[in-house]
């Protein structure tokens, strides 16, 4: 069975591209969700992309992915900081989420270098541009142990 993994996308995300390009970079979010949809296909995972400015829109995202989805990775942009509503629902579902942000929050502004949404997800990637989306997705199929063969490298654990 293939791994269903949502991806969710929080507040000024749409404006991808445009929105200061200098920190978020040039790709659009509908190229980052093409290249997932490609990637999640090369690896036999489904994935579902989803954006909202809406914190409540987000919430019900979440409460829906736990019949929907088996991991979760979620960029809560500027939920990361504020939102309690978010992370309790995080709180709720059993598979694996990935905190997701396409610069490094702690290279940048004090108040963004603390995100609420971290104690609930069970890994945080940041700093990896557009790029980071591939990572995350790939790493929530890796945690879900669904990768093809091809993919699933074992590495050495610790110094040998």
């Amino acid at each position: 069975m293939a791994a269903r993994v949502m991806i969710l996308n929080g507040p000024n995300l749409n404006l991808l591209g445009v929105r200061e390009p200098h920190i978020y970079g040039t790709t659009t979010l509908e190229e980052i969700e093409a290249s997932c949809r490609a990637f999640a296909e090369t690896i036999g995972a489904e994935v579902a992309c989803h954006q909202s400015n809406h914190e409540g829109v987000l919430v019900d995202w979440i409460q829906a992915a736990r019949d929907q989805a088996d991991a979760i990775v979620i960029n809560p942009a500027g939920f990361s900081y504020t939102s309690h509503a978010i992370y309790d629902a995080l709180k709720i579902f059993d598979g694996p989420i990935i905190e997701l942000h396409i610069s490094n929050i702690h290279a940048r502004e004090e108040f963004k270098r603390h995100s609420k949404i971290s104690a609930a997800a069970t890994a945080v990637i940041c700093g990896l541009g557009a790029y980071g989306y591939i990572v995350a997705l790939q790493s929530a199929t890796q945690m879900l142990g669904a990768l093809p063969e091809g993919l699933q490298t074992d590495l050495p654990a610790g110094p040998h």
